[in-house]
């Protein structure tokens, strides 16, 4: 039986090997973790992998979490209506 897998990002499937591996490459800094792993651009935007991050981080590097510089947040620039993402005619 295989091992299971913990999660950091469900939204992008970023585990915590994932994470750890980013760590040993070098990016210790959360925005190039972010950047580099997908974690906190799924739909949650972050609300529940950032936190995750934070921690998992601060206990590799022994650093406070208060002490990390949180990634920066990115909503899109213009407001865009559902209706035009749906293709013409679907039900969806």
């Amino acid at each position: 039986m295989g091992r299971l897998k913990a999660y950091v990002c469900i939204c992008e499937g970023v585990t915590v090997e994932d994470v750890e591996r980013a760590l040993e490459e070098g990016f210790t800094d959360l925005e190039l973790l972010k950047r580099r792993l997908r974690v906190g651009m799924g739909p949650c935007q972050g609300r529940y992998c950032i936190p995750i991050l934070v921690s998992i981080v601060s206990r590799k590097l022994g650093v406070r979490p208060e002490d990390l510089v949180l990634p920066k947040v990115r909503p899109p620039l213009v407001p865009l209506k559902a209706s035009l993402l749906m293709e013409e005619g679907s039900d969806d």
